[in-house]
């Protein structure tokens, strides 16, 4: 396999940000039908790997994947390319959205169309869930661990980090007592090294100029302070209220650091504090932000860009300019921690790939987010089948209908994923409009 070249990697990336619908679950799905199975830019192995380490980050997940699986094609520029435009479509779209609901209200005929893309959302994180079980559940061990992850997460509500430490704790004391759970098979062994050598970045594929410095590290910390910084200088230059725009970016700030658990772990501390302390907002159209967020592509936490835009809007008595201001200013403080962490922290991860102890223990690990995984894809599946309450009665058929209708042509006749997309929203979109004129 060919290396892809940068250009190709751009457009790719740039599709992305269009089409990244679903929440992590649904991102992480159509990254890996792409980036895994079509292009074969990087393997299995590598794609868990690296989506290991950003379970474990606070922030979006999705976008840290896409920003270390960039990396590992083109270096730090391809990171920055895949991070940034994973969000920048997002946040386009996000303020045109927001500007008409600030200005209009509610715009039923883009949630209708919405509306339409989340049942083939469904279908492609359940293929992805099916893929990825395949390749991770190597024993009854295996699928036990992923059954035990979903358990702690949809029962128990306990946050998928403290569920993957405990898998890597798990993975120390039984690779002790049991060592055998964690040794393959000579045949498994072979066909996982043939199965390596159909993608570029594969198991032995290792990225020049990419080790553990520890002068680098600092260069890299200093590098992100000044960036940080800038905003706070521009804001003190040119705006007559300074203290506004240095609360909303520390705030945001924080928040970008407290993401443990995925964005549901953090809208109830933004919106509780937006709402009721800072007053940016009220609590309807805090719901409908997250309505928003929930419907357009990028990662759910950019629900945290529509708090940013309405918090200028109304401070500044209505104005649409300080309220894309404050969009931006939002964005950017909230996604910056996101390339310190993987550009400081990939490196180190790569490293562990040479360790056999770390590397069986990561099998465990990789079992446990299948689980992780299954729980977002109930979740997902709850607030799309079941609208209103968890019962017989609230079941919405027609969307059931078309996650099937979904399923079925992705999975049995092949259908492009992007063309369904397409086919999906136009579904949503009639489906609308059709009782309009009868």
């Amino acid at each position: 396999m060919e290396k892809p070249s940068f250009k190709e990697a751009v457009k790719f990336w740039i599709k992305l940000g269009f089409i990244s619908f679903g929440g992590p679950a649904g991102q992480i799905a159509i990254m890996h039908e792409f980036l895994v199975e079509r292009k074969k830019w990087i393997s299995e192995s590598r794609f868990l790997h690296a989506l290991n380490y950003t379970m474990i980050l606070p922030g979006p997940e999705a976008q840290q994947l896409a920003t270390y699986t960039g990396w590992l094609l083109h270096g730090t520029k391809g990171g920055l390319v895949a991070g940034i435009f994973f969000v920048l479509p997002s946040m386009f779209i996000l303020l045109a959205l927001t500007a008409l609901y600030a200005m209009y209200g509610n715009i039923p005929w883009v949630y209708a169309m919405f509306d339409g893309l989340k049942p083939a959302v469904m279908a492609i994180v359940i293929l992805a869930l099916i893929k990825i079980g395949r390749k991770s559940l190597h024993s009854t061990f295996h699928f036990l661990l992923a059954g035990a992850a979903f358990v702690c997460m949809f029962f128990f509500n306990i946050a998928f980090p403290y569920i993957i430490i405990g898998s890597l704790f798990l993975a120390f004391i039984l690779r002790k007592i049991f060592p055998q759970l964690f040794t393959q098979t000579a045949a498994a062994r072979e066909q996982l090294a043939k199965d390596e050598e159909q993608y570029y970045i594969n198991r032995s594929h290792f990225l020049p100029n990419s080790g553990f410095r520890a002068t680098k590290l600092f260069k890299q910390i200093l590098i992100t302070f000044i960036i940080w910084v800038v905003p706070f200088a521009l804001f003190y230059l040119s705006t007559i209220d300074f203290s506004f725009w240095k609360e909303l970016s520390l705030f945001f700030t924080k928040a970008a650091f407290i993401t443990f658990g995925g964005a549901y772990a953090v809208l109830p501390y933004v919106a509780q504090v937006s709402v009721e302390k800072l007053n940016w907002l009220t609590e309807l159209q805090m719901i409908d932000g997250l309505a928003l967020g929930e419907t357009t592509p990028g990662p759910l936490v950019m629900v945290l860009v529509f708090v940013g835009f309405m918090a200028g809007y109304n401070h500044y008595g209505g104005s649409l300019l300080m309220g894309s201001l404050g969009l931006i200013t939002t964005t950017f403080f909230t996604f910056v921690p996101c390339f310190l962490f993987i550009f400081a922290g990939a490196p180190i991860i790569e490293k562990t790939r040479e360790n056999i102890k770390i590397k069986q223990a990561l099998t465990l690990v990789t079992a446990a987010v299948v689980g992780v995984i299954l729980n977002l894809t109930i979740y997902l599946g709850k607030a799309v089948i079941f609208p209103k309450e968890v019962a017989l009665a609230s079941i919405d058929f027609i969307t059931l209908g078309w996650i099937v209708v979904s399923f079925i042509a992705m999975y049995r006749f092949k259908i492009n994923m992007i063309a369904w997309i397409v086919v999906s929203a136009l579904f949503g979109l009639a489906y609308y409009l059709i009782p309009q004129f009868f």
